[in-house]
C-alpha cells in the first residue's frame, strides 16, 4: 500500500475521533456487504463476499475420509487461504505466503476452536458417518481476490455463506457383521443434505486506533492501528474463538471492552448476512 503522508494520517485519526470516518461511516458501521453463492460449480458449496473493495471467495469440497484416532466421533475440517498476488502488490512472494498462513491459522482458531477443537463453531460430529471408521472431510479453500482491509471478517463471512450453500451427499452405510469389517459406503449422486450453519459464527474484528475502537477497518485505517482483536460470535451470542494481532499485551479490561463491542456489532452483521444469503440464493435459483 502507498505510504500515507502525515496529513493523511492525521485526517484518518481525526475522523475516527469524531466518529466520522473517511468514507462517511461511523466507528461501528460495516461497509456494504455483497454476497453471491454457487460461484464455483465443481465444489459442494461456494460463495463470494465483498466488503467495500475487499473481495474474497470460499469453496467447500466434501470427501470421504477416516476420523482422527484421538477424535473418533468427529469429522475433519481443513481451512486454507490463498492471497492472490493480483489482489495486492505486497502479496507477491513471501509476503503473500506469510499472510495466507496467518489468516488460515486465525480462521482455524476462530471457527474450529484451534487444534483441540474445543469450542468449535462448526459441529464436527455432524460430519461423522461411522464412528471411528469413516467421516466427511471438509476442505475449505478461500481466495483473496482484492484487498482493502478486514480480510479475516470477509473470509469468515464467505465461509459461513459457502457452508450454507453446501450440499453433503446422502450416504448409506453397511457396517458389516464383524467389528473389524471396513464399512461399505454408497454415496448418492442425487440426494444431498444441507449443511447446518445455524451454529457457524461470524468474525468481528475490533481495531483500536488512538483511544477509539472501529470495525471493518480499511487498509489505510489498519495502518494506523495499535492493536486488533478478532472475535468469532454465533447467533446465540456465544464466543467461539478469538485472536489478536499488533501491539503488546492488552489489559484485561480493554479486551473485555473489545469483546463487548464485537458481540454488539455481530447481531446486526449476522442479520445483514442472513438477508444477503436469502437474496443470493433466490437469484441463483431464478
Amino acid at each position: 500500500m502507498v505510504g500515507l503522508s502525515s496529513g493523511e494520517k492525521h485526517f484518518i485519526r481525526g475522523g475516527i475521533a469524531q466518529d466520522l470516518r473517511s468514507d462517511g461511516r461511523q466507528r461501528l458501521n460495516y461497509r456494504p456487504v455483497s454476497v453471491e453463492v454457487g460461484v464455483i460449480p465443481q465444489a459442494n458449496g461456494s460463495a463470494r463476499v465483498r466488503l467495500g473493495a475487499t473481495d474474497v471467495i470460499a469453496s467447500i469440497k466434501a470427501e470421504l475420509g477416516r476420523p482422527d484416532p484421538l477424535r473418533p466421533d468427529k469429522g475433519k475440517v481443513s481451512i486454507f487461504v490463498d492471497c492472490s498476488p493480483t489482489a495486492e502488490p505486497k502479496f507477491e512472494g513471501r509476503g503473500g505466503e506469510d499472510l495466507s498462513t496467518e489468516l488460515s491459522v486465525a480462521l482455524q482458531r476462530c471457527l474450529l476452536g484451534g487444534k483441540s477443537g474445543a469450542g468449535a463453531g462448526i459441529d464436527l460430529s455432524s460430519l461423522m458417518i461411522a464412528e471411528g471408521k469413516i467421516c466427511w472431510d471438509l476442505y475449505i479453500d478461500a481466495l483473496v481476490v482484492s484487498s482493502d482491509g478486514n480480510l479475516l471478517d470477509a473470509l469468515a463471512a464467505a465461509i459461513k455463506v459457502g457452508l450454507s450453500n453446501t450440499g453433503i451427499p446422502k450416504v448409506t452405510v453397511d457396517l458389516g457383521t464383524a467389528p473389524d469389517d471396513q464399512p461399505e459406503v454408497d454415496v448418492s449422486d442425487e440426494e444431498f443434505l444441507q449443511f447446518d450453519t445455524s451454529g457457524v459464527p461470524l468474525i468481528v474484528t475490533v481495531t483500536k486506533v488512538g483511544r477509539h475502537y472501529i470495525v471493518d477497518a480499511t487498509s489505510e485505517e489498519e495502518s494506523q492501528m495499535s492493536t486488533a482483536v478478532s472475535v468469532s460470535v454465533n447467533k446465540r451470542g456465544h464466543i467461539c474463538g478469538m485472536t489478536k494481532r499488533g501491539g503488546a499485551g492488552l489489559d484485561s479490561s480493554v479486551i473485555l471492552d473489545m469483546i463487548s463491542v464485537a458481540k454488539h456489532v455481530s447481531e446486526h452483521l449476522l442479520s445483514v448476512l442472513d438477508s444477503e444469503i436469502a437474496v443470493a440464493e433466490a437469484a441463483a435459483m431464478s
